[in-house]
């Protein structure tokens, strides 16, 4: 397989799509806090048992559901901050284990990926 073209890989395109993604993982990470406040101040005005009430296990679900999610988007937030301080100090699309170039195509597939995909697994 081809070694990647850094001055293509890292090019303007590159960094528009992690700063949308970036910016849509941020909308995501605010409305699954504002689900999770919700859920929260719903529980509070209630004097609902989760341990023994029908509707509190599912109260503890979606409250929990709601924290993995976040979780979950909070760690692709991380990701992706991660590729665009790659990017600032020129070391995008180099594999952050070996120091080997990173497979455009794996790029494209993830553009945050920071390991190459011999790597990954």
């Amino acid at each position: 397989m081809d070694e990647p073209n850094l001055d293509q890989v890292a090019s303007p395109a590159v960094l528009e799509a992690l700063a949308t993604e970036r910016l849509r993982t941020l909308a995501l990470c605010r409305a699954l806090r504002q689900d999770f406040d919700s859920i929260v101040e719903a529980s509070r005005s209630s004097n609902a048992d989760d341990e023994h009430d029908p509707e509190g296990a599912t109260v503890a679900f979606e409250r929990a559901q709601v924290v993995a999610l976040l979780a979950q988007s909070e760690s692709r937030l991380n990701e992706i901050d991660g590729a665009l301080q790659r990017c600032r100090q020129g070391r995008y699309g180099t594999c952050d284990s070996c120091g080997e170039a990173i497979a455009a195509e794996r790029l494209v597939a993830r553009p945050a990926a920071s390991t190459c995909i011999r790597c990954a697994i």
